[in-house]
């Protein structure tokens, strides 16, 4: 297969190809805890999914082709947002599909996966300084602390 140079790195078929598998991999394991645990319609879902994960691509892909040195996920959140307004005809559909999916599900397969990651960087975790424990663990427990007051607030 071909590479494309989208003005940004090259970019492989197949590393565009890989991508659009991970995220299918990713949305289905997604919709299978959202329905188990939520029990939330698996086809609504899936849909919903979809539109998160088109939305993911098209952030990705916008932060190699477009000249500005921005992260996709500012690219991403412009576009769920713009597509999520009152005032575009998008909005009913997106709002309604991606309703379908509670965050909690997102979540845990995300952290699966980067679990999956550190575990495969076990060695270079393992070499980290001492203090490199104590701000992961400082982080952390903030992270945990500040978000339980933020569910207690809401």
């Amino acid at each position: 297969m071909s590479d494309l140079n989208d003005g940004y790195q090259i970019v492989s078929v197949p590393g565009i190809l890989n991508w659009i598998f991970l995220l299918v991999i990713f949305s289905v394991i997604t919709v299978i805890g959202n329905h188990m645990g939520y029990k939330h319609p698996i086809a609504e879902s899936l849909i919903g999914m979809g539109i998160l994960s088109l939305i993911a691509l098209l952030g990705a892909w916008m932060e190699r082709y477009f000249p500005l040195k921005i992260p996709s996920l500012f690219y991403t959140i412009i576009i769920g947002i713009t597509l999520a307004l009152p005032i575009m005809p998008t909005s009913d559909i997106v709002i309604y599909y991606v309703s379908e999916v509670e965050i909690i599900s997102i979540v845990t397969v995300f952290l699966a996966y980067v679990g999956i990651g550190m575990g495969n960087r076990w060695r270079e975790i393992k070499s980290l300084d001492w203090k490199a424990l104590i701000v992961t663990m400082l982080i952390i427990s903030t992270m945990y602390i500040g978000s339980g007051i933020v569910a207690q607030l809401f």
